[in-house]
């Protein structure tokens, strides 16, 4: 290494593990990265980036490591810090080191440290042979939720796309993640124009990289990349609309703000705030909310059993908690019942997946897949299947054929750390196991 280096690292990181300088100062900063040696890398699927990206593995933890220009650097490291103090959903920002030289002394780019979102998946990665058109909806509808988020909070993007977002398995849906801020803006709040030229940026962006997959034969052949684009513009504008718009209502109609309420609840937000004024002539009211706040059913879990999940996982195992407690606790009170779901339910579940199989996919999920496995179990069978059959089923016949989501793999080869190709991306699921069609 080097002489000279300056390094900016956070406070003991959000986890009470943040990078220390010592650990820093054993990698090989004197090296552009591109020219690392393999033992300190870690293999994981990386999206297509304009910068050099590579995944490091340091005591406790593993990193992505960008090399940008300084005042890039310092720019979206602060942006990062910011969305994820207004809990967007985002990647964590560790350090910036600044000041790298070579041997000789020429100086080499500043490098923006990020936290390894676990379970996460650059879009490319998501699929095999071919991306099909509902995974293809799914990751869209995910990015448009994303996206509404960030714009609630005054945040401007600038380059919307894919492939700027890392995404993870959310019960049959995906939850996607702001993984690129380098060209953001934090506001106090957007004007429509930014909001669409955002939206026109994510249209054009996707239609491209959904073309550059067609040229290689990586999406299904009646997919149209243009029309497909468009699917963020409808996602996105009903449910700002949903989320935003007023609602206007006869005096006698109050019931109608509950209602409001519960459909947001049922979207996933929750609303925190809200303004009720009267229309002129006095006989009408309008509803405006003013303070709408995502992860509803996440709190709900996380409040009942300290279970931290994705939105849509969340509502899946509230339901599985509900209907346990009619069944086997129906005379105790929700935090009771949700006590003995946690212990009795999904922690044994979560002890009996092998060593081998942790990594393929978090808990969470492999816990919505166990209940949707004992449900296609139950339709074949014609027969009420426990748990714990469906369990021993799901281990065997499901999990194994899984691809790890949370691999890490020392010491790669140079075709390892390639950009992800269909060759490295996972086998879908047999039909049998895709969710029902309410999802």
């Amino acid at each position: 290494m080097s002489a000279g280096v300056e390094l900016k690292i956070t406070a003991g990181g959000e986890s009470g593990s943040g990078v220390g300088a010592a650990d820093v100062l054993e990698l090989p900063l004197d090296l552009p990265l591109l020219e690392w040696p393999a033992g300190y890398l870690a293999a994981l699927p990386r999206g297509i980036s304009r910068h050099v990206v590579r995944f490091v593995r340091l005591p406790g933890m593993v990193v992505a490591m960008k090399e940008t220009t300084d005042t890039a650097a310092h720019h979206e490291y602060g942006l990062l810090r910011q969305l994820r103090r207004l809990e967007v959903p985002c990647v964590e920002p560790v350090a910036v080191i600044s000041g790298r030289t070579t041997a000789e002394g020429d100086p080499l780019p500043t490098m923006l440290v990020t936290r390894h979102l676990a379970f996460s998946l650059p879009y490319r990665a998501v699929f095999s042979q071919q991306l099909t058109r509902d995974t293809l909806t799914r990751l869209i509808d995910a990015l448009a939720l994303l996206l509404v988020q960030l714009h609630l909070e005054g945040f401007y993007w600038g380059d919307v796309s894919l492939s700027n977002a890392l995404f993870r398995r959310d019960a049959g849906a995906f939850a996607a993640y702001l993984v690129d801020a380098e060209t953001g803006e934090l506001h106090g709040s957007l004007s429509r124009g930014q909001r669409e030229h955002d939206l026109e940026i994510a249209r054009v962006n996707i239609a491209g990289e959904l073309m550059d997959l067609q040229g290689g034969g990586m999406i299904e052949a009646d997919v149209d990349p243009l029309g497909t684009s468009e699917l963020i513009m409808a996602a996105y504008r009903s449910l700002w609309e949903e989320l935003t718009a007023d609602m206007t209502f006869s005096a006698s109609e109050r019931w109608r703000i509950e209602d409001r309420i519960r459909r947001l609840n049922e979207l996933g937000f929750d609303v925190e705030e809200y303004e009720l004024r009267p229309r002129a002539g006095g006989s009408e009211l309008v509803l405006q909310p003013k303070v709408v706040d995502p992860g509803h059913h996440t709190r709900r879990l996380e409040r009942l059993t300290g279970l931290r999940v994705q939105e849509n996982q969340a509502r899946r195992l509230l339901h599985d908690l509900d209907e346990y407690r009619a069944e086997v606790h129906p005379g105790l009170d929700e935090h009771e019942a949700a006590h003995y779901w946690t212990t009795e339910v999904f922690e044994p579940m979560v002890a009996a997946i092998p060593e081998h199989l942790k990594g393929k996919l978090e808990p969470a999920e492999v816990m919505h897949q166990l209940l949707e496995h004992r449900w296609y179990l139950s339709e074949r069978t014609q027969r009420s299947v426990s748990l714990q059959e469906a369990l021993d089923s799901y281990l065997v016949e499901v999990l194994p054929a899984r691809r790890d989501e949370d691999a890490i793999v020392l010491n790669p080869t140079t075709s390892m750390l390639s950009a992800v190709t269909p060759e490295d991306a996972e086998t879908p699921p047999r039909r049998a196991e895709e969710p029902p069609s309410d999802h």
